[in-house]
């Protein structure tokens, strides 16, 4: 009960000091190996997030060893010099503490929440990661086999368990944004164990990370220890990337993907957007709210309620580093077509290019996004990643978290406007429909 009020009062003073305009302090500096530390301090409550996020994600990996970044985000939970395998998460909970990870595209996060007074365990555990990983044939076998079962529930077994895989295979033909972080699993029994121990070496280095502390700190303290258990760590050798640009999309494309654990089929209208670092993708993202956001939203009121057609419809921008992917998925309901799906979706399309939205529904936009913008940051964890992430994919622009609202509110109705005319458009897209296994036999 203690620890469920303390993570209310946390989420309310937080959220309530950004909603007042309140700024997000934070300090940061590097070490002499190139690691990046951001620091902030909130001393409200007694809890600290110690992160970590390595610029690394399925799109560094050889085209021919795919899931090599998502598998470490396993592996390096296997044990280090100092801290038994196994033991990683018995130590964290048995100190009051949580912790996770997740891999994408792009990057690779690592994070622990503890009790303030468990700092310095947490900035040791991490050091211990990057320092003194054990990468072994014992520990490869014994993830090889978790991803595989990762691999079969959340992908293979899953109802729509593939549809990104899908969509990414048309619309990236030379970046590496093809190719999904789980990977293939005959990349990974390939591999040899001294594969994955360049893949370490190369990625999991401090010139390559941004250490993120948040919470109720002592500032010099924290970076004392920072100094004491990441300063020794050796500066790995620079990474270059350089990684192919994708010809514009001039036809539609249309495809097919069969689903063996679905009985409803579903279409995905999939464009090729700019990445996360620039206006135009944030503009999307106010045109996904829109078409989608809650009952009211535009596709759901005119495709879910008003019309009957279909159970479920949704945009999104997911973006990434060097670009982004804007997806629109309808399933239909009873027995419409999917092309009449396909309809309607772009009937409510020309409407955004060419009239500008309602003025109430603009002020409606401007709400959600700072609620949104609220919510994403309203804990100390929140914090810790938004910080990490503007630093690394912004140009260096940690202070973004200070003023991305600002920017949202900015976006006018004529922008939405010229950024749907610029890039939801038939000809720039993928159309595919995917369907349950059983119509495949059926032709």
């Amino acid at each position: 009960m203690k620890k469920l009020n303390l993570s209310i009062l946390t989420i309310l003073w937080v959220g309530c000091q950004l909603f007042y305009g309140q700024k997000v302090a934070f300090e940061e500096y590097d070490l002499e190996n190139g690691l990046h530390v951001i620091l902030h301090q909130d001393n409200s409550v007694p809890i600290v997030t110690t992160s970590v996020l390595y610029h690394v994600g399925s799109k560094d990996e050889n085209p021919e060893r795919t899931g090599f970044a998502h598998f470490f985000e396993h592996l390096l939970f296997e044990g280090t010099k100092n801290i038994p395998k196994g033991k990683w998460f018995s130590i964290v909970t048995g100190n009051g503490g949580s912790n996770n990870a997740y891999t994408t595209n792009d990057f690779t996060y690592y994070y622990e929440n503890f009790p303030s007074n468990n700092l310095k365990l947490g900035l040791w555990m991490e050091s211990e990661r990057m320092l003194h990983p054990i990468i072994d044939q014992t520990g490869v076998d014994t993830q090889n086999e978790v991803v595989k079962e990762e691999k079969r529930m959340r992908y293979d077994n899953r109802p729509y368990g593939k549809w990104n895989e899908e969509v990414k295979s048309y619309l990236y033909k030379l970046h590496p944004y093809s190719r999904t972080s789980i990977g293939k699993m005959e990349h990974l029994d390939a591999a040899t164990l001294k594969e994955f121990m360049a893949f370490n070496k190369k990625f999991y280095i401090p010139n390559n990370a941004t250490l993120t502390v948040a919470g109720d700190i002592n500032v010099a303290q924290t970076k004392k220890w920072i100094e004491e258990y990441f300063g020794p760590i050796p500066k790995g050798t620079n990474i270059k990337r350089d990684f192919p640009k994708e010809s514009p999309i001039t036809k539609t494309i249309r495809a097919e993907a069969f689903d063996p654990n679905i009985q409803i089929p579903a279409i995905f209208l999939a464009y090729r957007t700019p990445g996360r670092n620039s206006r135009d993708a944030r503009v999307l993202d106010v045109i996904s709210t829109y078409l989608s956001q809650g009952k009211s939203s535009k596709l759901y009121k005119k495709l879910v309620d008003d019309q009957k057609m279909s159970l479920e419809v949704t945009a999104f921008n997911m973006n990434n580093e060097d670009y982004s992917t804007y997806v629109i998925l309808s399933l239909p309901l009873g027995e419409t077509k999917l092309e009449n799906l396909i309809t309607e979706i772009d009937e409510e399309l020309t409407k955004i290019q060419k009239e500008l939205i309602s003025e109430k529904d603009y002020q409606k936009l401007q709400n959600q996004f700072e609620s949104e913008f609220v919510n994403s940051n309203s804990t100390i964890e929140g914090i810790a990643n938004s910080l990490a992430e503007y630093y690394v994919f912004y140009n260096g622009d940690t202070n973004l978290i200070n003023k991305e609202l600002d920017i949202y509110k900015s976006i006018t109705k004529e922008e939405i406007r010229n950024v749907a005319q610029k890039y939801l458009n038939p000809n720039q897209r993928l159309e595919l429909h995917y369907l349950p296994k059983a119509q495949k036999e059926e032709k």
